[in-house]
């Protein structure tokens, strides 16, 4: 038996494409913002953004919005068919995060969303590597991620180091509260 390609895909009961948008629209509905990512990304004026992980193409659709060249990566194809029906005229790239090569770097490499934690098992520091090389010197890597799921803010941290990159600040939420030890981190390296 062969494993899946993420822990993403085995999951049971994830909802994908249109079922996944609707909760995210419920969401903005009710009048919540739904661009938390979004906005901590523009904080940083990145001109190119790598969405990896990009799923349904929310974070970025809105980040494209804003005027930012975008591309967004996944290996979903219910969700990537939702953002290609959204964003038709927004590069979608099927493709493992893991071995993906654009051929570009970019100013700021996106993981919102907990892609870290539904990677297959042992493959993160080959993802968190292969990502930063595609993120321009002096550049960003910006993941936000559960912890207590099996993949540690210390193991991301050395991932990350290996690749070349330094942490430079850590928040709690994607709206920038301080990062307080609790189960959820947004992490900043620079390349």
């Amino acid at each position: 038996m062969t494993s899946p390609p993420s822990r993403w895909s085995a999951a049971d009961g994830v909802q994908r494409g249109a079922d996944y948008d609707a909760r995210w629209a419920a969401l903005a509905a009710s009048g919540r913002s739904i661009h938390g990512e979004a906005d901590c990304i523009s904080r940083y004026s990145p001109q190119t953004v790598l969405d990896a992980g990009c799923g349904t193409g929310r974070v970025a659709i809105e980040l494209a919005r804003r005027g930012i060249d975008v591309v967004g990566v996944d290996l979903d194809p219910p969700m990537l068919a939702e953002a290609r029906a959204k964003a038709p005229d927004l590069p979608w790239v099927d493709a493992d995060l893991m071995t993906v090569d654009l051929g570009r770097v970019f100013d700021v490499v996106a993981m919102p969303g907990n892609v870290m934690i539904f990677l297959r098992h042992g493959t993160e520091r080959a993802v968190v590597a292969n990502l930063a090389d595609h993120v321009a010197p002096g550049g960003l890597m910006i993941a936000g991620f559960q912890l207590g799921r099996g993949y540690e803010l210390d193991a991301y941290d050395a991932d990350c180091a290996a690749a070349g990159l330094v942490l430079v600040e850590r928040f709690s939420t994607w709206d920038g509260e301080p990062f307080d030890g609790g189960d959820y981190a947004v992490s900043v390296h620079r390349r």
